[in-house]
């Protein structure tokens, strides 16, 4: 994580997110999240409505007058509930979160519910948690070999996480795994995050024995780690080996 960032997550009413992080602080990141999240889930086009109602912002930055580090993070009180996660997604585990000023009556926000027959989707729980420099690194710039344009091969992977509930063992194992896919991990990822305890079906359909267990659904074969991700060497060869 640079040191001076610019962060933003966009989630979904049932609580997907997507999230990007600038360090040059010169993207306008609200509208390319709204067009990962069509492309992600299928959307017949980019969910505008849920800004800012569904967003968290986060900037960090350098005051020369104290110097020092300061930062500034913001949500909205209908993702307030998601701090735990946005802390681990942008490695920020003792930031204040300040909350957006609303009102629960406004007309914009009754709004939102009428979009929800045009795009299901996102009231439907998908448990997906995607970085947007990932989800865009997916196709690569052409390569020129000879006279021929060969787009190079790029492997995307697909991960489901199941955990035990809202815990500080699912916190801690949220942000040992992104930073293990952050940094090591060679191609774009999803990871889709189940808890047994509101999904035992999805626990009882992959013969999930013991938490935390992460599985590659994607490149196949299929790939299963048990166990927390302590070391980092070892876990990239078992999810990243064909």
């Amino acid at each position: 994580m640079p040191e001076q960032f610019k962060g933003i997550a966009l989630f979904t009413p049932a609580g997907d997110v997507i999230y990007a992080i600038d360090a040059n602080k010169q993207r306008r990141w609200h509208g390319d999240l709204c067009v990962a999240l069509q492309e992600l889930l299928g959307l017949t086009e980019p969910p505008h409505f849920l800004v800012p109602f569904y967003t968290a912002t986060i900037d960090r930055w350098w005051d020369a007058h104290s110097q020092q580090l300061r930062v500034v993070a913001e949500l909205h009180p209908l993702v307030q509930k998601y701090q735990a996660l946005l802390n681990v997604i942008f490695q920020m585990p003792d930031v204040v979160w300040q909350l957006m000023p609303w009102q629960a009556d406004t007309p914009e926000l009754q709004m939102i519910e009428t979009y929800r027959d045009r795009f299901p989707a996102l009231w439907e729980e998908q448990n997906l948690i995607v970085a947007y420099e990932q989800w865009q690194n997916r196709n690569q710039d052409l390569t020129i070999l000879g006279d021929d344009l060969t787009p190079p091969t790029v492997q995307n992977y697909v991960l489901r996480l199941f955990v035990s509930g809202d815990n500080t063992l699912t916190e801690r194992t949220l942000q040992q795994l992104h930073e293990l896919l952050e940094v090591s991990l060679p191609g774009p990822y999803s990871l889709k995050v189940i808890d047994i305890y509101k999904h035992p079906e999805m626990a009882e359909q992959d013969h999930i024995t013991a938490i935390p267990t992460l599985i590659r659904v994607s490149p196949t074969p299929t790939r299963r780690i048990v166990g927390e991700f302590t070391d980092p060497q070892r876990f990239i060869e078992l999810l990243a080996g064909g």
